[in-house]
């Protein structure tokens, strides 16, 4: 019997027979799913006429995906990048005369204003979210981050009136409980988060080898 002999290229010929579009996630991501979903207080079992706890976390889903920090600070008149402290030039201090805004430059780092009073979920929570069902492997989470556009002089001089900090998309790896602060790493072209071979980061990018 011939008729039921399986081609070679099988995926191949299903690929031909899609038709219309689909419901499918095409995009290739190193986020865990689950770590794009907001925190919701609503009881998993809903009653009669309540809205459904799924549909609620994709409303708010949708909704925070059309947030953009950089827009958000810019309505109320905040230049982003003049968020960060820089080395200060005493010879080219603005006067009042000239009418500057600021006339004091900016000295003080902007997470001394942080305040986690209000904040939905702890760092070890969101860290956490990298976690996928099944997996040992703790994938990255997604978020923004105030950094310099060059890697390079950012990191040997972070306060440099040279730089230029925009928002910029990054997998969060790691967070330091003593220091409180996050390792992050910067997202390429694709969105995706990758060592130096092209490799995704895993475990906040340490390595069998340590």
């Amino acid at each position: 019997v011939t008729t039921f002999r399986m081609p070679e290229d099988f995926g191949s010929v299903l690929d031909k027979q899609v038709i219309g579009p689909t419901t499918e996630n095409l995009i290739k991501s190193d986020f865990p799913v689950q770590s794009f979903k907001p925190k919701v207080q609503i009881a998993f079992q809903g009653l009669p006429g309540q809205c459904p706890r799924e549909i609620e976390v994709e409303r708010r889903r949708q909704l925070y995906l059309t947030f953009d920090i950089a827009q958000l600070l810019a309505s109320k008149g905040i230049d982003s990048n003049q968020l960060m402290p820089r080395h200060h030039d005493p010879d080219n201090m603005p006067t009042i005369e000239e009418k500057k805004d600021p006339i004091f430059p900016i000295y003080l780092p902007l997470n001394i204003f942080d305040n986690d009073e209000y904040d939905c979920r702890t760092p070890e929570e969101w860290i956490s979210l990298g976690l996928e069902p099944g997996s040992h492997d703790r994938k990255p989470v997604p978020g923004k981050a105030l950094l310099p556009t060059d890697d390079v002089l950012g990191h040997e001089d972070p306060k440099s009136q040279k730089l230029i900090y925009k928002w910029i998309d990054v997998g969060v790896l790691d967070y330091d409980k003593e220091t409180e602060l996050y390792l992050v790493h910067k997202t390429e072209k694709n969105g995706l988060v990758r060592d130096e071979e092209g490799r995704p980061i895993l475990n906040g990018g340490i390595t069998p080898e340590g």
